[in-house]
């Protein structure tokens, strides 16, 4: 990534269990100049002011203005002669290879991934995505795992309808979990509320990949996994906010919150009023 970016990434990463990485806003200086390839692919999005941009590969050079709204990608291994006419608010998403193939074959396509080469091309879905992979709450929460990996799901999904080199299959027919199967991972979810939960360990309680085991849970129950995670932890709350002599913040901590500020928040989303209002109800 040093080496693409011709400097040292002025931010902590958060690396995925997949190898994927992802940034927090920062400000990216002016550049001119050559950017070798990269192990995986580079998404970017764009935030505040625009900026002039081109880039000069194989023969051809691409040019637009880097603003809100839209991505840029640089696929596996592509370098080129880039000029970033000034500064930008940019974040970025290191994608590694196996984790988009693995996506593009549960969509139902058996050829490569081969990724198009974007700079500043709309998108807004892709820079939404973006956008919430770069929150500060988001990766700052350890209870958000689940949601960033759906999230980067999401992203790979969108990157290959909208700038994949190849036609997408429709996907096949998939069913959903057995009962029994819903069962033990709603139990292990119960049993493990106090700290992150990750997809892989779900996915490994009924011997699948991820990416199918996401499928199949959604249509077994209706929610993701992240939301059913999250309503097993309000249900835990609303219990223990029955016992007035239990701190706020120790129920935040026990169903898997750092902070009260983020239980609260997820409180009033699911139950649709805050804590201390459920408690004052009771």
């Amino acid at each position: 990534m040093a080496r693409l970016l011709a400097m040292r990434l002025p931010l902590p990463l958060t690396t995925l269990a997949c190898g994927t990485q992802l940034t927090r806003r920062w400000t990216r200086a002016g550049f001119d100049g050559y950017a070798p390839g990269m192990a995986g692919h580079l998404i970017a999005t764009y935030h505040g002011r625009e900026q002039a941009c081109s880039w000069s590969l194989e023969g051809r050079q691409l040019q637009d203005r880097l603003r809100p709204g839209t991505v840029t990608v640089v696929a596996e291994g592509h370098d080129g002669q880039w000029s970033l006419a000034g500064p930008i608010e940019v974040s970025h998403v290191y994608l590694t290879n196996e984790r988009l193939q693995a996506c593009a074959e549960l969509m139902g396509s058996g050829a490569r991934v081969e990724m198009l080469d974007r700079l500043g091309f709309e998108d807004p879905v892709a820079a939404r995505i973006l956008e919430i992979l770069s929150d500060e709450d988001v990766l700052g929460d350890p209870s958000a795992r689940l949601l960033i990996d759906q999230a980067v799901e999401l992203l790979c999904t969108q990157l290959l309808r909208r700038h994949g080199a190849f036609a997408m299959r429709a996907p096949a027919a998939r069913r959903g979990l057995a009962e029994w199967q819903v069962k033990r991972v709603t139990g292990f979810m119960r049993e493990h509320l106090d700290r992150a939960i990750g997809l892989e360990e779900l996915a490994a309680l009924v011997g699948l990949s991820r990416f199918h085991f996401c499928t199949a849970f959604r249509l077994a129950t209706g929610r993701t996994p992240h939301l059913w995670l999250t309503e097993q932890r309000m249900e835990r709350a609303k219990r223990l906010l029955g016992d007035p002599e239990v701190h706020i913040s120790d129920i935040a901590l026990a169903v898997g919150y750092a902070t009260p500020s983020a239980f609260a928040a997820s409180f009033r989303k699911i139950v649709g009023m805050t804590p201390r209002e459920y408690r004052r109800r009771l």
